[in-house]
């Protein structure tokens, strides 16, 4: 998965947990956690994949967890944000801090699921701000997403906690489309 973002921003590491495709097991779970109020589901994988890490030793060096946010009108319609209990189970079990509110999204943007990886960067330069940047500095980040694509969420969102003096940023998912 590190090659999605060669090029693009550095990222020291990115792993994903499990493999989307169009139909099959991970569509569904994914599915029945963003669209059919089923957080647990984002919990359970969290658990799973973070003892996985854990027993790998794959991202001890992690100080902050912090999940790609929704912005807070889908926030209030949906209740929950998708990727909060998967980011926070896998915090746990690496031992690192979780902070959901430091990184927010300034606009809110229709889903991006049907957008090519030009459509989905262009539309997105400022779209995401870090609110303390001062937390971050000199901090290894893990920045955790759901499904990654073309990879322009996280790129975003990167380069936003990329202001912060010297932090360096991993990247895990639930799953990453092959």
């Amino acid at each position: 998965m590190d090659t999605i973002f060669y090029g693009r921003i550095d990222i020291k590491k990115a792993a994903a947990f499990l493999f989307y495709s169009d139909q099959g097991i991970v569509k569904n779970l994914i599915h029945f956690l963003k669209y059919k109020n089923q957080p647990q589901l984002g919990q359970f994988l969290g658990d799973w994949y973070g003892q996985i890490l854990k027993e790998r030793n794959a991202l001890n060096h992690i100080d902050i967890v912090i999940p790609v946010p929704l912005h807070k009108n889908k926030l209030k319609k949906r209740g929950y944000n998708q990727v909060s209990g998967f980011a926070k189970r896998i915090a746990e079990h690496i031992n690192a801090s979780y902070m959901e509110n430091i990184l927010v999204k300034t606009a809110n943007t229709r889903t991006q699921t049907k957008k090519n990886r030009i459509y989905r960067w262009r539309g997105m330069p400022d779209l995401y701000k870090v609110t303390h940047p001062e937390i971050l500095s000199d901090k290894n980040v893990l920045l955790v997403d759901d499904v990654i694509t073309t990879g322009a969420t996280i790129e975003t969102c990167a380069r936003a906690i990329k202001k912060a003096k010297g932090v360096s940023i991993s990247v895990a998912a639930m799953a990453v489309v092959p």
